[in-house]
């Protein structure tokens, strides 16, 4: 799986390259800057990019502007966001393109390398890995839709935005795994999906609880 790295620490980008190296990925280049990173994506077009929010030269947005001009040029590439920072103006934007993985972890939430290494993979597969805190902070609005959803499935719906299994979500909220399945069929209808591929359902319900 070949991968392009945003992060201007020197070592947590060194860091960043020894991981998913090992996890068996290919790290075609990291860069620590937001035009170096916009010239890598296109020029590599990788399976998944991991990106900082904050580059150079402005160390303010840098990697979100950067992700979206490239999702821009390159229809639907897989950007898994990894910042000490919920950046509202941007990251909305970004996880409402209905095209391609998308993810956004905070690094000091993230304490476990496997889930990290995982999300990565589900990025890279058109998936979503979200944070819950990021959750929190941008759902700052519903529409008519989520209004429909009882409390319980708003709870499913949350922890499908963090990257949860039916499975695991089952475990969360110690019921089965065909209580959760009746759930997330009544979010699906609720919110207007029609039957698809169930992934990209998750996808599309995950980016409707956040644009909403």
């Amino acid at each position: 799986m070949r991968v392009v790295i945003a992060e201007d620490l020197a070592l947590l980008r060194d860091g960043l390259i020894r991981l998913l190296t090992t996890h068996g990925f290919e790290v075609l280049e990291a860069v620590d800057n937001g035009p170096m990173l916009l010239a890598a994506l296109l020029k590599h077009r990788p399976d998944v990019a991991v990106i900082d929010v904050r580059l150079p030269p402005t160390h303010t947005d840098e990697g979100l502007r950067v992700a979206l001009e490239a999702r821009r040029r390159v229809k639907g590439l897989p950007v898994l966001i990894l910042s000490q920072y919920v950046e509202q103006l941007y990251a909305r934007e970004l996880l409402s393109d209905r095209s391609g993985g998308i993810g956004y972890l905070l690094k000091d939430r993230v304490g476990d390398v496997e889930q990290f290494v995982e999300s990565v993979r589900s990025v890279a597969a058109g998936g979503t890995a979200l944070d819950s805190e990021v959750v929190s902070q941008l759902l700052t609005r519903r529409d008519d839709r989520l209004a429909a959803l009882t409390p319980r499935e708003r709870e499913v719906l949350a922890m499908m935005a963090e990257g949860l299994s039916n499975q695991a979500i089952a475990g969360k909220l110690v019921v089965t795994d065909k209580a959760i399945g009746k759930h997330t069929s009544n979010i699906f209808a609720k919110l207007g999906l029609a039957p698809d591929d169930d992934l990209n359902r998750r996808v599309m319900a995950v980016l409707a609880y956040l644009e909403g």
